[in-house]
């Protein structure tokens, strides 16, 4: 069973895309804040990484950066609210960029993509 890290910090969107993730045959693992994702990242060893960049602390922008100087090979996903990054530099290490929905089939949709790739 491929593993999901989920880095957000709305515990409803962590909920929705645990929920939806478990129901496509995904583990999810959850973080509120870069500092606690980097710790799972390391622990879990999860296969996919989805970041949300407007966080507390260390936002997603610092997030990303940081998991590529561990792993450059990780799939990661940026889920914002804010469309207006898409076209930052900062966010072009990621492997796909989606605007934060109550549908989350895009999300779903692009990680069995994106992890169908490396297999």
């Amino acid at each position: 069973m491929k593993k999901i890290l989920v880095v957000d910090d709305e515990e409803n969107i962590q909920l929705l895309y645990q929920e939806e993730l478990n129901q496509a045959g995904f583990q999810t693992i959850t973080a509120k804040n870069g500092d606690e994702a980097l710790l799972l990242f390391n622990k879990a060893k999860p296969d996919l990484v989805t970041i949300d960049l407007k966080m507390e602390g260390m936002d997603g922008f610092e997030l990303l950066n940081k998991i590529r100087e561990l792993d450059m090979e990780i799939p990661i996903i940026i889920v914002t609210a804010y469309g207006e990054y898409k076209q930052d530099f900062n966010v072009w290490a990621s492997d796909a960029y989606i605007t934060k929905s109550s549908d989350p089939s895009e999300l779903v949709n692009t990680i069995k993509g994106i992890l169908s790739r490396s297999e």
